[in-house]
């Protein structure tokens, strides 16, 4: 028998995919223990990236790092000059009154050392969430949606766990909105036809193999307290609790979209349970979902 015989029948990874997975786990998960240390904003220098040992193996070149960074269909990193960087909270003030004009100047594009790269979200490594995500409080112009998609066979640990927790990583994700071709049951009518919306599909935030979708009351976290960020690819996050949870008393509504459920849950509230041959099936998404 080959090698391999019998495998999983998965494709190959392209080499897009390759690269774009090799740069997300360093940027964030591995970058302490790989020796690199994130700047204000959670940034790193380029050349720095490139020289990791765990990027050697694939020879990524200064423009196929910059090309995976503008290829990204979900905005997962961002890269800036090093002119551009954010500054640290603590860092000395600087006195205005002694510059008398703007000081500019121009830097080699080719030279890697002159640029920094981030993970816009989705991080297990600590990070400053100041310079990295925007707050998102009671007087900033709150989203109309925030929602966690996840699978059958997690919600009845989301269930018994009384909340979404932000498992391995640093916060829950959310999403503004739902994928192309998502819909929510609020956006049919009695009769089934869709209700027209004027929010645009989310690129980022929610696997589009979501199954049961759970609506956040954000006014309502906000108010008793819950942080809440928006990276700067649009997802929305948060820490949860002292224990890392988003509890289920904020739960606006959980929807099942696949098999014409309807909503399982309102206002915190067990509407309708999920069959259990549902529960004993699906696939990823984790109790607190992965984006």
């Amino acid at each position: 028998m080959a090698r391999g015989g019998g495998g999983s029948g998965r494709a190959p990874m392209t080499r897009e995919v390759q690269v774009s997975k090799k740069i997300s786990w360093l940027l964030r998960h591995g970058a302490e223990k790989e020796g690199l240390k994130l700047g204000p904003g959670g940034y790193v220098n380029v050349k720095d990236v490139l020289n990791n040992r765990n990027l050697k193996s694939l020879k990524l070149s200064f423009q196929e790092l910059r090309d995976a960074v503008t290829d990204s269909n979900k905005q997962r990193f961002s890269m800036i000059p090093i002119s551009e960087a954010p500054q640290s909270s603590d860092a000395t003030p600087v006195d205005d009154t002694a510059t008398t004009s703007a000081i500019t100047f121009e830097h080699d594009e080719s030279d890697p050392s002159n640029y920094l790269i981030r993970a816009n979200q989705g991080h297990s490594i600590k990070v400053e969430e100041e310079g990295l995500l925007e707050p998102i409080t009671l007087e900033s112009e709150l989203p109309s949606v925030v929602v966690h998609g996840t699978d059958y066979k997690a919600w009845p640990l989301i269930v018994s766990s009384k909340g979404l927790k932000r498992m391995t990583r640093n916060h829950v994700h959310f999403a503004s909105g739902l994928p192309a071709g998502f819909r929510s049951v609020e956006d049919l009518t009695d009769d089934g036809e869709v209700v027209p919306t004027s929010i645009e599909p989310v690129v980022s935030g929610m696997r589009h193999t979501s199954s049961i979708l759970i609506f956040i009351d954000l006014r309502k976290a906000l108010e008793a307290g819950f942080k809440f960020w928006k990276s700067a690819n649009g997802v929305i996050l948060s820490e949860g609790d002292e224990k890392g949870i988003i509890p289920i008393e904020f739960f606006l509504r959980v929807e099942e979209r696949k098999k014409g459920l309807g909503i399982l849950m309102k206002d915190g509230e067990v509407v309708k349970e999920l069959p259990a041959e549902l529960a004993r099936g699906g696939h990823g998404g984790g109790r607190g979902g992965r984006r």
